[in-house]
């Protein structure tokens, strides 16, 4: 049965695969498909972890001590029981068989399908055994890491354009574990990924994931991983997780409340990006129109590609920057293929990220920036300092940090420039690093959420007492200039004062326009309160590019309005000539820009300032430009 479920569109585009459902805590499991050579060693991965699991527990049992409860001894027993269940492992290795995927996916996937049919069971008592076979499973995955796996491989092919999807069931969905034999390749009319046939539908990777959260770190796996698409039940269209899927260009559909819970493994899938639906099993008809989707998008890509090497220049002569937003050094070739004039935001808070509590150390981070830099051909290579807290917590907690775990609102809390201030020794590290890299090129330091002006003398002092350390140390250090992010509205009032102790300032729109509303961008329940168009919003942004003007500094804007199309002209118009955006938005941006006449935007500024409907009222007059 097809069925859809709607959610908020975050990262353009059609997705059309099998659902991978991970749970939260698995997402960092590792999936990659494996050569056929090496399936037996795959199998044989799977035979040794259980077994290690099964010596573990029968050493726990032989040592358990007299007093303890007889429920426990039970519970172990329990534990056995499922380990030498031949009906989960042969359902396990089927994974591996006939997907080829490698035996921590194997072992996931299936632990997703038997959760599935435990929540199912009407009886309490069997429902609540699904724990008991989750920490089995997670014992397995532990024991799995200490054995050396086969090498990743390609994807196994998939079925060709005449496939048909017929809305049949994953693997074996009748409730109990004896029936969970998984991938079953004779179901009438299913497409089974299998290495002898054809590729999917429209050239696709035929797999998506699915799951109820996927932390912003963990986003960054699937810039490697073989999926082309995700749903999550939560989040916001400006929650970092989305935002790492936009800059990865894949398309997804966060908020989705109920879709980890409708959707079945192995079921497939259809992710529209651009309408926020996710349509599961769909019918021949609706899947032929989503792929005809497919290749008009493939086409208008190669299209905007052409405008690479295009200068961004007005109609009316006046030029303008457009940068590149990447999260690590090696998104510098995704910036320069894009044809973007330069690094505007490096987010340095994902080298810092799953790395179970040891932070990068100087010369680690010095590395990665100068990867960056030197990637980036001589271009402008502009590097945040960690901004960590809120949605973006690292697993390390430090003194500062230990004194405040428990925050009752985090994006209020310890984050972002006060974190690092909290921590001055971490936080003289990176400047240092940073003053180092910039010896390979050009550098500009960008410092996140300034908000008070003692926080800025404690910044320049750190960068001075980091660049003295450099010298008695005798390395090689390069000049930078030092910016704000300006995303707290008391920095956008005062704008004009904090000018003076800064060479270039950036408006990260994401957290001002939180800040400004009083809404927490990654929740849900609050997100259609979201609102950019907002005139408090607009009037902010008008502000600060115009005292920037005033005082001859720099300004750009490196948040998502800048890489949104929608706001092109009006920033155009407010006198922005510097966006920064994912590198996969470029080409769009650049192509409004080089259609725009700035002298023709005056009406379009008054009216976006002047309006209590900005958005509708602004297209209306859009529509009589002709922008």
């Amino acid at each position: 049965m097809s069925i859809q479920v709607f959610g908020i569109q975050v990262s353009r585009g059609v997705a059309i695969g099998r659902a991978v459902l991970v749970a939260s805590s698995r997402v960092d499991v590792a999936h990659y498909y494996i050569a056929a050579a090496d399936v037996p060693q795959e199998i044989e991965r799977l035979r040794l972890a259980r077994n290690a699991v099964a010596d573990e527990l029968e050493v726990l049992k032989v040592d358990m001590p007299p007093e303890a409860p007889h429920e426990l001894a039970a519970l172990l027993d329990v534990h056995l029981m499922l380990l030498h269940d031949e009906t989960v492992i042969a359902a396990t290795k089927n994974w591996v068989r006939e997907r080829h995927y490698n035996a921590e996916w194997a072992l996931s996937a299936q632990l997703e399908v038997l959760a599935r049919q435990f929540d199912e069971m009407e009886d309490p008592y069997l429902r609540e055994r699904k724990a008991d076979v989750e920490q089995v499973v997670e014992r397995m995955l532990r024991e799995l890491t200490q054995i050396a796996p086969g090498a990743p491989t390609a994807p196994p092919a998939a079925p060709g354009p005449s496939a048909s999807v017929d809305g049949g069931a994953g693997p074996n969905r009748a409730a109990g574990l004896a029936s969970a034999a998984a991938p079953a390749p004779a179901r009438r009319g299913a497409a089974v990924a299998t290495p002898a046939a054809a590729r999917d539908f429209a050239g696709e990777d035929p797999l998506v994931l699915v799951a109820a959260d996927v932390a912003p770190a963990d986003m960054l796996q699937f810039k490697r991983s073989v999926f082309t698409g995700f749903v999550t039940d939560v989040g916001g269209r400006t929650s970092h997780t989305a935002i790492v899927a936009r800059s990865m260009d894949i398309p997804a559909v966060v908020g989705a409340r109920e879709a980890s819970r409708l959707i079945r493994q192995d079921d497939w899938v259809v992710i529209d990006g651009d309408a926020g639906v996710v349509v599961v099993n769909p019918p021949p008809i609706v899947l032929e129109e989503y792929r005809f989707r497919q290749r008009q998008s493939e086409l208008e890509r190669a299209r905007l590609g052409r405008l690479r090497n295009t200068p961004a220049v007005t109609l009316d002569g006046q030029a303008v920057e457009l940068l590149a937003n990447i999260e690590l050094p090696g998104d510098a070739d995704a910036a320069l293929a894009a044809g973007a004039m330069g690094v505007g935001l490096f987010r340095t808070e994902f080298l810092f990220m799953n790395r179970d509590g040891a932070l990068p150390d100087e010369d680690e981070q010095y590395e990665a920036y100068r990867e960056a830099v030197q990637a980036m051909r001589g271009l402008p290579v502009t590097i945040r300092t960690v901004d960590v807290g809120a949605d973006k917590p690292l697993e390390r907690v430090g003194a500062a940090e230990a004194r405040h775990d428990h925050g009752l609102n985090p994006a209020l809390g310890l984050r972002a420039i006060r974190w690092s201030l909290a921590e001055p020794g971490m936080f003289r590290q990176q400047l240092r690093a940073m003053l180092r890299a910039a010896a390979h090129g050009p550098v500009q330091v960008l410092v996140p959420m300034v908000a008070h002006f003692s926080e800025i003398h404690a910044i320049h002092e750190a960068i001075l007492r980091a660049r003295q350390q450099l010298s008695d140390a005798g390395k090689a250090q390069g000049a930078v200039t030092v910016g704000a992010m300006i995303e707290v509205p008391a920095a956008a009032v005062v704008i004009s004062r904090f000018l003076r102790h800064f060479d270039f300032v950036s408006i990260g729109t994401n957290d001002l326009i939180q800040y400004t509303l009083a809404i927490d961008r990654a929740d849900e329940a609050v997100s259609h309160l979201y609102d950019p168009w907002h005139p408090a919003v607009l009037a902010l942004l008008q502000q600060v590019i115009a005292a920037a003007a005033t005082a001859g500094k720099p300004v750009s804007v490196c948040g998502e309005m800048a890489g949104d199309p929608a706001f092109t002209e009006l920033l155009l118009s407010f006198g922005l000539r510097s966006f920064s955006m994912h590198p996969s938005c470029v080409a769009e941006v650049k192509q409004r820009v080089l259609r725009t006449d700035t002298r023709q935007l005056a009406e379009l500024q008054r009216t976006a300032l002047d309006a209590d409907a900005p958005e509708a009222e602004t297209r209306a007059v859009r529509g009589r430009l002709r922008l």
